[in-house]
């Protein structure tokens, strides 16, 4: 077992696996397997699979959470963002896992300890192992470290329109009112514009202006945004 992980997770994550060869098995390939047949060893495509599964639901329940008036279909595109093969390989590589995937030869000279699938399908190995081994608590914890902050960072907000990511900012410390005006509208209907202010709880944080309403409202709230986050 490759003890520069197993220090690396205890002293990052405090983590330490009870069953070490659940872990062995999330970072080896089965390139690695197919080169070592008389080691009668194990890939990581089925903890890949339970691992995708955990994953899935651990981001769920907390966006279900974080963001109660998020509608579903944004809920929806926000996880895929999250859970997609770029943003898993990302993860894979910023907690090192890249560096302790054990993988034949080909596949090693090949560039696969870079390539994103394989990264992406090693995170999700290891969330398998980590589940099994500790439970779905422990997996939150982890993406509690790993994951979760990212997304309060607004790393994936462009997939949450700009009203929503003003709403989920100014709501951090509770509930708050926002309130948008439209306060004035010129041109002719075919080149009409639009603008708006927005409030928050009764004094002017942004405006903006659009080809319609709902587009100066998004302006004002990408505006909001840019000082509120400068």
């Amino acid at each position: 077992m490759d003890h520069v992980l197993l220090k690396e997770l205890k002293e990052k994550f405090n983590l330490v696996f009870h069953d070490v060869d659940l872990l062995e098995q999330a970072f080896t390939h089965s390139s690695y397997v197919n080169e070592h047949r008389y080691l009668q060893l194990s890939d990581n495509e089925r903890l890949e699979f339970l691992g995708d599964a955990v994953l899935e639901l651990a981001v769920s329940k907390f966006l279900y959470r974080k963001y109660p008036q998020v509608p579903e279909g944004k809920l929806t595109k926000l996880r895929a963002a999250i859970v997609c093969e770029e943003s898993l390989a990302k993860f894979a590589k910023e907690c090192r896992f890249d560096q302790s995937i054990r993988l034949g030869k080909g596949e090693e000279h090949s560039g696969g300890r870079n390539r994103p699938a394989l990264l992406c399908d090693l995170f999700e190995a290891f969330l398998g192992a980590l589940y099994l081994d500790q439970g779905f608590e422990a997996v939150e914890t982890f993406l509690e470290k790993v994951v979760f902050p990212k997304i309060l960072a607004g790393a994936f907000s462009h997939e949450m329109d700009h009203k929503t990511r003003l709403q989920e900012v100014l709501q951090r410390s509770g509930d708050v009112l926002i309130d948008y005006r439209l306060i004035k509208e010129e041109g002719p209907a075919h080149e009409r514009q639009f603008w708006t202010q927005v409030y928050f709880n009764g004094e002017k944080i942004g405006e903006g202006q659009g080809k319609s309403k709902k587009l100066a409202e998004q302006a004002a709230a990408a505006n909001a945004l840019n000082q509120l986050l400068d």
